[in-house]
Order: structure tokens, then sequence, then C-alpha cells
């Protein structure tokens, strides 16, 4: 499937939210050295909640991606484990209350920067993409 039979601009769209939400994420964890610094007080408690929400949407973005290119797009790009980071959407979607700090932090420190850098190399491959 060929970029230009992409909804280029909703695409671009997407991952500029998701590249955003990448951002947040970074920015959030900034203060935390470890999951337990998640669980020392509110404020943790807070910030881990709005990072887990920026997960969900990055993971909802990434199955909007794939139902519009038919799965095809993101397989273009096997550094990130795309299965992983939809899978994590629907674990804090789905299990809420079983969120563990240690998984959402080993998460974002080990797996967000790649994604983040990722999504940045796919927003510069559809801007460059001169449409037909």
């Amino acid at each position: 499937m060929k970029p230009s039979t992409y909804d280029r601009k909703l695409l671009l769209e997407l991952f500029r939210r998701i590249l955003w939400s990448t951002e947040q994420i970074l920015q959030r964890m900034q203060p935390f050295h470890s999951a337990e610094d998640f669980l020392r007080n509110d404020t943790g408690v807070e910030k881990l909640d709005s990072i887990c929400m920026q997960l969900i949407a990055i993971g909802e973005a990434l199955k909007q991606v794939d139902r519009m290119t038919k799965g095809e797009l993101l397989k273009r790009y096997p550094e990130v484990d795309w299965k992983g980071a939809k899978g994590m959407r629907d674990f804090l979607t789905h299990h809420y209350f079983d969120i563990d700090a240690e998984a959402v932090f080993n998460t974002c420190t080990k797996h967000v920067p790649l994604l983040k850098r990722t999504i940045e190399k796919i927003i510069a491959d559809l801007e460059s993409v001169t449409e037909t």
C-alpha cells in the first residue's frame, strides 16, 4: 500500500497527537527516578494517572493508524513493539485497578523515548511524500 493511498493529513494529525503525548509523558516523568516515586504521595499518584491516560491515548491512536492503513504502515518501523504499545492501552483500560507502577515506569523510561524518535521519523516521512 503506497503512502498516497492513505489519508495522509489524518495520519499526520494522529502522529502529531502521539508525539505530543510522548512529550507529555517524558516531561511528567522527569521528577521520578523509580516506580516507588509514583506511590510516595498524592502528587505522584496523580502523575501516574496522567501518564497512564497518555499511554491509553497513544495506544488508541495507534489502533486507528492500523485500521486506516490496514496494518501496513507501522510494519515499516519494526524498531517499536507496536503490538505491545497497543496492548498497554488495552491493559490500562480494562485492568485499571491492577496497574503496576513498575511496569508503567519501565515502559516510560525504556520504550517511550524510542517511540518518540520513531514517531518523529514517521512524521518526517509522511511530510516528505508529495501528493499526486
